[in-house]
């Protein structure tokens, strides 16, 4: 063979084999193939942040664990599926889901305002936003939180609620500043940095339990900012597979799994919802 053509050849074959690998990769990036973490129908992986605890985080043994995971381990059990917690940049988790890496997020998930974006599992969870103070201040409702200075998380459901239709608790405040994560927060109040933080009611409740054992002493305002409710999210034509999971979830209320399961993480049981 001429070595001018058969070189030719080697270009024209490298060139198929690249534009195939790319037209692969996009049609897998689409949802239209299979994916890099190799999932099948035996594989329930769950999409969660793993820094929001009870929901989902990683304990000390370095195990993703959480209120929202061993629900979703027990859903698992129940339809002999494989369970794989998959952390995700929340950000990035509606690429993730499309993408067909993740089946649903499942993790302090709010509906609201989002109810049309996915399939949803019913609600499950009522999550209220609150204020939490040192037990010895002289706090005892919202309103004696005017002129005084109040930390949030950033770009949390405390932070949209005080900036959105609760804004005129807000403007009572000497000053609302948002911080990286509630363990500042936390600190911030137990050195009277700050007088109070406004936050989920699960993570407060959870946060409260493991800090007042370390000595602090932190309470909840019985005043609630607003409500949201959490659910289960998967892509929008997955309904098949939102129906499974919704089926067991519904069996795990009625038989007293959840119930269990909120127990063991200090979640208090009037958040549960049960229809």
């Amino acid at each position: 063979m001429n070595k001018k053509i058969g070189f030719i050849l080697v270009l024209l074959l490298l060139s198929i084999m690249m534009v195939g690998s790319v037209s692969a990769g996009f049609f897998d990036f689409l949802g239209g193939g299979s994916n890099a973490q190799g999932n099948d129908e035996n594989t329930f992986i769950v999409g969660f942040d793993a820094e929001f605890p009870p929901y989902g985080y990683k304990d000390d043994s370095g195990n993703y664990t959480g209120f929202d995971l061993d629900l979703a381990k027990e859903v698992c059990k129940r339809n002999n599926w494989t369970f794989k917690a998959q952390p995700i940049d929340w950000d990035a988790k509606d690429a993730e889901l499309n993408s067909g890496s993740i089946d649903c997020i499942w993790n302090g998930f709010t509906i609201d305002g989002r109810e049309n974006d996915y399939a949803w599992s019913k609600p499950y969870f009522d999550n209220k936003q609150i204020f939490v103070v040192k037990k010895d201040s002289n706090i005892n409702s919202i309103k004696d939180l005017a002129g005084k200075n109040v930390e949030t998380q950033k770009d949390s459901s405390a932070l949209a609620a005080l900036n959105g239709g609760n804004k005129s608790i807000k403007d009572t405040f000497t000053a609302l500043t948002e911080v990286a994560d509630y363990n500042t927060a936390f600190m911030d109040l137990q050195s009277s940095a700050c007088d109070a933080i406004a936050m989920d009611i699960g993570v407060a409740e959870y946060d409260i339990k493991n800090k007042n054992d370390s000595g602090a002493d932190f309470k909840i305002l019985n005043e609630s900012i607003t409500t949201e409710k959490y659910g289960i999210g998967f892509k929008k034509e997955n309904t098949a597979l939102r129906d499974k999971v919704q089926t067991t979830l519904d069996e795990m209320f009625k038989d007293g799994t959840v119930a269990k399961i909120a127990e063991k993480y200090g979640i208090s049981q009037d958040a549960l919802i049960q229809k």
